[in-house]
């Protein structure tokens, strides 16, 4: 399949798969948690999408590149801990965090392969 934009990267679509997933748990987060925890976690889902999207669009320059795809792996790392948080709270059950988590493990692999290979992305201007 040819790539024309980020939107056909797996690697966007799963970090999108997972921020939508994110965001229906957090829903049933309690009150309290609604500004803190829930803003957190789903602020640092989205991002790692996002970060994506301008990686794919500063891949004329492989700094540019490879900072954001760093951008996303950090910020799919911090949705981890923000997912082991949520566990630890006893606010979702141990096997949906799991598979979030294990979603976000796939995701921060494939970012770590093009990272390592950037010039398989990577187009002069």
């Amino acid at each position: 399949m040819k790539i024309n934009t980020h939107k056909d990267l797996d690697v966007w679509k799963d970090a999108m798969a997972a921020a939508m997933a994110i965001f229906g748990l957090t829903k049933g987060l309690p009150p309290e948690e609604r500004y803190s925890l829930a803003d957190q976690v789903r602020r640092s889902s989205r991002s790692v999408a996002a970060n994506i999207s301008e990686a794919w669009m500063k891949r004329q320059y492989k700094a540019a590149f490879l900072a954001k795809l760093n951008d996303a792996m950090s910020e799919a790392t911090e949705t981890q801990t923000w997912l082991e948080v949520i566990l630890r709270c006893d606010y979702a059950p141990a096997e949906v965090v799991a598979d979030l988590d294990a979603m976000y493990d796939r995701i921060i692999a494939r970012l770590i392969t093009m990272f390592r290979r950037p010039e398989n992305w990577v187009r002069p201007a």
